[in-house]
């Protein structure tokens, strides 16, 4: 087969998939050239704009390392990693609702007890975390393991700044109680810009739009026989709720960020300042799939 030009040289690459080595590989290859083919046929780009697009992608790639992804947030800001998730939790029921990991997770977060300083000396308004978690047919979890990350109250994350604090800070993980409760101290986070001095920056300045992320506090949580848990917890009247750069934002996860004034907390500490509660029940959904193995993947 010789000779293509623009009506049949998408066929002529769908011959070519025919022999791919397994069913799956030949659906997503064949869906990738259908609908790219249809992109390019749509916009009619320019040689010169074609040569952006390729350089566009290359330098994405040049910017990602080990401490950033520049791909994931490429994916991010154009909605196809809530896209991924929410294809990935269909019919999710009365569970609490999923979001994005985001690119500050750590694997071995450091364990604390139930009522921990997680803030790691960092300064800001003081914020006690506390929550439960639980099946979908309500019934406390016990031993469930709750990573809990944010930002500090100028829109940092720690291995942002590791050079000035030198630790790990503002994130702990906790494990349940026997009625399924967690708590710990902290502070209050502030909304923040995504990384935008990169090549996804440029996109969205392009595009007329913002690079920033309302105020959260990101939770995972791992429990015997049920789903692992990806969320945030979003505070509620922040000024990004509904234009969160990667589309995150549900409203079952808003959440107060109750002020009170000082004195002896819900915990039985006493502040001599205001400080800020938030509180959530968690819920996970049964492991159907792999209800069996679903321990073994509850970390040590």
């Amino acid at each position: 087969m010789r000779n293509f030009d623009e009506f049949t040289i998408t066929d002529a690459v769908m011959e070519r998939l025919k022999d791919a080595r397994d069913a799956r590989t030949h659906q997503i290859s064949a869906a990738l050239v259908r609908h790219l083919h249809a992109f390019i046929r749509e916009v009619e780009p320019t040689f010169a704009e074609w040569e952006a697009g390729i350089d566009f992608l290359t330098r994405t790639g040049h910017f990602c390392d080990d401490k950033r992804q520049e791909f994931i947030l490429l994916s991010d800001t154009l909605g196809v990693s809530m896209l991924v998730d929410a294809i990935n939790h269909r019919g999710a029921g009365a569970s609490t609702e999923t979001t994005v990991l985001g690119p500050f997770f750590v694997q071995d977060a450091p364990e604390c007890e139930h009522g921990a300083d997680i803030s790691g000396g960092i300064a800001g308004e003081p914020l006690l975390i506390s929550g439960t978690v639980c099946g979908s047919d309500d019934k406390p979890l016990p031993g469930a393991v709750v990573d809990i990350w944010h930002s500090d109250s100028d829109g940092y994350y720690d291995v942002q700044q590791l050079d000035e604090i030198g630790d790990l800070a503002m994130r702990a993980r906790l494990r349940t109680d026997a009625h399924g409760r967690f708590r710990c101290w902290s502070i209050k986070p502030a909304a923040y810009p995504i990384p935008h001095d990169g090549p996804v920056g440029q996109m969205l300045e392009a595009q007329g739009r913002h690079p920033w992320r309302p105020a959260h506090v990101h939770f995972m949580i791992w429990a015997a026989r049920h789903e692992k848990l990806v969320t945030h917890i979003f505070a509620a009247g922040d000024r990004y709720l509904d234009s969160d750069v990667v589309f995150g934002v549900k409203d079952s996860l808003i959440g107060a960020f109750v002020e009170k004034p000082p004195g002896g907390a819900e915990d039985g500490r006493v502040l001599e300042r205001p400080y800020w509660h938030l509180h959530h029940d968690f819920r996970l959904r049964l492991d159907t799939a792999d209800a069996a193995l679903a321990a073994d993947r509850l970390p040590a």
